[in-house]
């Protein structure tokens, strides 16, 4: 027992970590291929968005540059290097198909976070900090409040879950490996005693572990169907007029009158319910009351 307990203290953990995050996150950054195979078959978005792209992106950018900064984690360098490669294949198949539209605000999101973001984060750590412990900590803090920001996007996809009681925006796998990378993560960034990896962690497996409950909850459920925008259901108690074409007799009759035929008003949908004072009116006089018509209309007739 005694060897077992040293056998398991001695463990190099930072590396088991660090290499099983990496197989971890390289599986992650490879998840998008379907998206993107089935962009180049149909040479074009559809109505896929860029800004996930845009955020992995830069914060490999960020992750990058702190290793550098920091200088021995090595797993920061050989994981956040391959996101950059991936996903400027991304990015770059992705304006590649985009429409005009789509394109310029991807490039107007690449400016504003990967240029003049990532620009002005060099310049306060490597030209206003003079220390390097000073430029990890700006450099540790910008990270983790970014990457804070990053796991609590899912939160609108679980407010989705809830309304539409369907899972099919939030794939399962994708779910369950985001959470074993933010584990992995966590307990490499405790052993590293670096708590601006460890931190943002927490709440990145958190919050799997909550879209995994609910995918347990609702992957049986029926769906609700979202109304789309603009539209709205219509009550019992609404009345609906349908278009009616008048249809003019080919001749004229006898004494030289073309008749045009009055629509049927049987074909108005009115509520049920009436009121006591009703009961004696006819049909008719009850529906012309309904639509505004408080006497009857007249024939109408075109004199040749």
């Amino acid at each position: 027992m005694t060897t077992f307990a040293h056998f398991f203290e001695n463990l190099p953990w930072v590396n088991i970590f660090g290499f099983l995050g990496n197989m971890i996150s390289f599986a992650v950054f490879l998840s998008p291929i379907p998206t993107f195979y089935r962009i180049y078959k149909k040479k074009s978005t559809e109505e896929f968005q860029s800004i996930p792209y845009v955020v992995a992106f830069f914060s490999a950018m960020l992750w990058l540059f702190y290793a550098y900064i920091k200088t021995d984690v090595i797993f920061l360098v050989t994981i956040n290097s391959f996101g950059v490669f991936i996903e400027t294949i991304y990015l770059t198949l992705f304006l590649t198909y985009a429409n005009k539209q789509t394109r310029v605000n991807t490039m107007k999101m690449l400016f504003l976070f990967n240029v003049f973001g990532f620009g002005v984060i060099v310049f306060f750590t490597m030209v206003i900090a003079k220390t390097t412990t000073v430029r990890l900590i700006i450099l540790g803090w910008i990270c983790l409040v970014f990457s804070l920001c990053v796991f609590v996007a899912p939160l609108g996809v679980m407010r989705k879950v809830i309304r539409t009681r369907s899972v099919k925006y939030m794939p399962f796998f994708l779910s369950f490996f985001l959470t074993i990378s933010a584990i992995v993560w966590f307990f490499y960034g405790l052993c590293k005693h670096d708590y601006y990896v460890a931190v943002p962690n927490i709440l990145g497996f958190s919050f799997g572990i909550l879209q995994m409950i609910l995918y347990g909850i609702y992957r049986n459920a029926k769906p609700i169907e979202e109304l789309p925008i603009g539209k709205k259901d219509i009550s019992n108690d609404e009345i609906i007029l349908e278009p009616v074409k008048t249809h003019p007799k080919t001749a004229p009759t006898d004494d030289g009158v073309f008749a045009i035929e009055i629509p049927n008003f049987s074909i108005i949908n009115v509520p049920n319910h009436v009121n006591n004072d009703e009961e004696d009116e006819t049909m008719d006089e009850k529906i012309r009351k309904k639509i505004g018509l408080s006497h009857t209309p007249p024939t109408i007739a075109v004199a040749v």
